[in-house]
C-alpha cells in the first residue's frame, strides 16, 4: 500500500513515477522497499492517466459511503423511538 501512496505523492508533486523515484520516496520514509511491488505498480501505471484512475476510485467508493450514512441514520431513528417510548412510559408508570 505504501507504494501506491508514494506514487500518489509523486503524481501530486508533478514528478514522473519511475522505479527509482518511487524507491527514493519509500526509502525516505524509513519503510522497506519491495522491488517487486514497485516494479508491478510502475508497470501497471505506465500509459495510464492517474487523474482518471483517481476519479474512478472515488466514484466506486462513493456509493459505499452513502449506504453507510443511511444505515447510521436508520439506527439513530430506532434509538430515538426507543427513547421517546421510555420517556412516555415514565409519565404513566
Amino acid at each position: 500500500m505504501i507504494e501506491v501512496y508514494g506514487a500518489l505523492m509523486l503524481h501530486n508533486a508533478g514528478q514522473k513515477i519511475t522505479e527509482d523515484s518511487l524507491k527514493k520516496v519509500i526509502s525516505s520514509t524509513g519503510s522497506n522497499v519491495d522491488e517487486g511491488k514497485i516494479k508491478a505498480l510502475v508497470s501497471a501505471l505506465e500509459g495510464k492517466n492517474i487523474d482518471e484512475l483517481i476519479q474512478q476510485a472515488a466514484v466506486v467508493s462513493a456509493p459505499k459511503a452513502v449506504e453507510e450514512k443511511k444505515e447510521e441514520k436508520k439506527e439513530d431513528e430506532g434509538k430515538k423511538a426507543e427513547e421517546a417510548s421510555a420517556g412516555l412510559s415514565s409519565l404513566f408508570g
